[in-house]
C-alpha cells in the first residue's frame, strides 16, 4: 500500500514551520476526532493518519529523514505509526481535553492499571540498626473479594451493557456543528452496571481488610534507607498488578554516640594529669566497653580511633570505626595539697602562676 505525502496530508508546504504544522494538524483532528464522528470508519482513517504525519513533521530528526529518503527511510527509526487510538492520545495528549473538550481516556477505562505504592515509616534505635531486627505491623490491604471475585455482582450475576451510553462510558450530545462528549453519570464512565451488587462488598469488587507483614532489617542501615516489599501496595485496577510497599528506615538519635556514616564517634574526659601521665580508660561501645590506652601527653580534642567498633557496612564487607574524642577536664577546686604539689610542678617547670593567697601574679625568679 502506497502511502501519501505527510505534508499533503496536513494541507502544509515543505518549508512550512512547526508551529504551522501543529496548527493544521489541530485543525484536522478536530474535525475527524472520533468523538464527533462516531462509528465512521473514513473519519477514523484520515484521523489516524493525520496523526501518523504529524508525529514524524514534529520530530525535527525524523522530518530530515522523511524529507530526505521518504517514507522507507523512516524504518530505521523504529516509528511504523500508530496501532490504536490510545498510543494517538497517549502520544499528543497535551493536544486534546480541554483544547478539543473530547475525552481523551475514552479507551482506557478498562486498561489494566497498576496499583499505587505504599510507605510505611518505621523508627529503631542505634543499637537496632547495628544489629539488625525483623520486624511486624499491620496495614490496611485492599484485596479482591472473594465472594464475587472481583466482579461486584453478587454470585450467579454479572455487570451489565449501560443501556444509556451502550458500554462506551460515554455519552454524546450535539451543540451546532459540534458532538461533544460527557461521562455517563449511569455507569460513570464503566460502561457497565451492576444491578445486583455483591453483598460482602456492596459492588465494589473489593475488600479492606488488616494484613500482618514482617520484614527484616539488615544491620547497618542508616536514616533514609528503604526497604522495598513487592506487591505489598495498593491493588491494580482492571487486572493491574499491585504497587509496591517501602518501608522508610529513621534512626532515633543516640544519648552518646554521634552516626557519621558508618563510623561512630563519641567523647570522653580525663583529668589533665591522666591526659600528661597516661592511662587506660574503658570507653563505651555498642555491645559493652573498651579499654582503651590513653598515651602520656595526650592533648585536648586529640582523637583516637577504635579499629571496627562502628557499624556493619551495609553494601559490603567489614565495619566501621570508633572514633573516640578526648576532652580534658580541668578541676574548679583543689585541696590544698593538690595546690602545693601544682605549685612544686610550676616551680619546676617555670611557669607563670597566680598567688592563691593574694590572687596576684607570682612569677618564678630564674
Amino acid at each position: 500500500m502506497i502511502k501519501k505525502d505527510y505534508y499533503e496530508i496536513l494541507g502544509v508546504s515543505r518549508s512550512a514551520s512547526s508551529d504551522e504544522i501543529k496548527k493544521k494538524y489541530r485543525q484536522i483532528a478536530l474535525k475527524y476526532h472520533p468523538d464527533r464522528n462516531p462509528g465512521n470508519r473514513q473519519a477514523e482513517e484520515r484521523f489516524k493518519e493525520a496523526a501518523e504525519a504529524y508525529e514524524v513533521l514534529r520530530d525535527p530528526e525524523k522530518r530530515r529523514i522523511y524529507d530526505q529518503y521518504g517514507h522507507e527511510g523512516l524504518h530505521g527509526t523504529g516509528f511504523e505509526g500508530f496501532s490504536s487510538f490510545d498510543d494517538i492520545f497517549e502520544s499528543f495528549s497535551d493536544l486534546f481535553g480541554d483544547v478539543f473538550g473530547f475525552s481523551t481516556r475514552r479507551s482506557y477505562r478498562n486498561r489494566p492499571v497498576r496499583g499505587a505504592d505504599l510507605r510505611y515509616d518505621v523508627s529503631i534505635t542505634l543499637e537496632e540498626a547495628a544489629k539488625g531486627k525483623e520486624i511486624e505491623f499491620d496495614i490496611p490491604k485492599t484485596e479482591v473479594c472473594d465472594h464475587c471475585d472481583g466482579s461486584g455482582a453478587e454470585p450467579g450475576t454479572s455487570p451489565e451493557v449501560c443501556s444509556v451510553c451502550g458500554g462506551r462510558g460515554q455519552v454524546y450530545r450535539t451543540q451546532g456543528f459540534f458532538t461533544i462528549s460527557t461521562t455517563c453519570t449511569r455507569c460513570r464512565g464503566t460502561g457497565r452496571v451492576i444491578s445486583r451488587p455483591c453483598k460482602r462488598c456492596r459492588g465494589s469488587g473489593t475488600l479492606t481488610r488488616k494484613k500482618t507483614l514482617k520484614v527484616k532489617i539488615p544491620p547497618g542501615v542508616d536514616s533514609g534507607t528503604t526497604i522495598r516489599l513487592a506487591g505489598e501496595g495498593q491493588l491494580g485496577e482492571h487486572g493491574g498488578p499491585p504497587g509496591d510497599l517501602y518501608v522508610m528506615i529513621q534512626v532515633k538519635p543516640h544519648h552518646i554516640f554521634t552516626r557519621q556514616g558508618d563510623d561512630l564517634i563519641c567523647e570522653i574526659p580525663i583529668s589533665f594529669v591522666q591526659a600528661a601521665l597516661g592511662t587506660v580508660v574503658k570507653v563505651p561501645i555498642l555491645d559493652g566497653e573498651y579499654d582503651l590506652e590513653i598515651k602520656p601527653g595526650t592533648q585536648p580534642g586529640e582523637i583516637y580511633t577504635i579499629k571496627d567498633k562502628g557499624l556493619k557496612h551495609l553494601r559490603g564487607r567489614g565495619y566501621g570505626d570508633m572514633r573516640v574524642g578526648i576532652r580534658v577536664v580541668i578541676p574548679r577546686k583543689l585541696t590544698k595539697e593538690q595546690e602545693e604539689l601544682l605549685e612544686q610542678f610550676a616551680l619546676i617547670s617555670k611557669d607563670e602562676v597566680m598567688d592563691r593567697t593574694k590572687h596576684k601574679k607570682k612569677f618564678n625568679i630564674f
